[in-house]
């Protein structure tokens, strides 16, 4: 078990509070060992939590902390919002790595807002299509994952964006139509900062992805189909 998980969090969390403080370049590169460290540390937490997973969902493979960490680099290029750094720390765990197409687990670390996540954001059409099928086919299933007492008392579906009437080539008068309208299947757990700075953070994030994986397995079994 990796050790000292709190001592190593509160590392983190003071780093990206104080780059929260300081999101300019000059304050960064003054600073760029304490981000180094910081990394590191959260690089090994997320080492820990892919091998916990594996145990569970062995679909993720061979990940590694490196195939899902995500750069703190903003892209600015297209934003109103010129800070050039991501005052977080995230990670993308699915088969093929945080590039991959998909569903996975998502681990975010930031003060105040850290949260154990998952799922499927904004497919692309091709893909919400399979998944829409994939609930129109087994809508038993599916709800039987959404209603699994773990699931519940963690997660509900997230609504970003629903259709306001039936999908294109969907019935309007399928029983469980509400559904079928989610334009991202994604559901997430927050986790407060008086558990992110203890020893029961791994515990707490393994659990919630446990939990979270049947609803995993059955999106990712739709997007096996593309």
């Amino acid at each position: 078990m990796f050790d000292s998980t709190r001592l190593k969090m509160e590392k983190v969390i003071a780093f990206l509070s104080a780059l929260k403080e300081n999101n300019n370049r000059s304050w960064f590169e003054a600073n760029k060992d304490w981000y180094l460290e910081s990394r590191h540390e959260f690089m090994q937490l997320t080492g820990e939590i892919i091998k916990q997973i594996a145990l569970f969902d062995p679909s993720i493979g061979l990940l590694t902390a490196k195939d899902c960490v995500f750069r703190i680099y903003r892209d600015v290029r297209f934003s109103h919002d010129k800070s050039p750094y991501k005052t977080n720390m995230g990670a993308y765990l699915s088969r093929g790595g945080k590039k991959s197409r998909y569903a996975g687990y998502y681990l975010h670390l930031e003060p105040d807002a850290s949260m154990a996540a998952g799922g499927k954001w904004m497919p692309q059409a091709n893909e919400l299509k399979l998944i829409r099928l994939e609930i129109f086919n087994y809508p038993a299933e599916f709800i039987s994952i959404l209603n699994n007492i773990e699931f519940r008392k963690r997660f509900t579906l997230q609504v970003n964006e629903k259709l306001k009437k039936s999908p294109l080539n969907f019935p309007a008068e399928f029983e469980h139509v509400e559904l079928i309208k989610y334009k991202s299947y994604t559901v997430s757990l927050s986790i407060p900062d008086e558990i992110t700075l203890k020893d029961e953070l791994i515990s707490t994030v393994v659990e919630a992805f446990r939990a979270m994986s049947p609803f995993i397995n059955f999106l990712n079994r739709a997007l096996d189909e593309i």
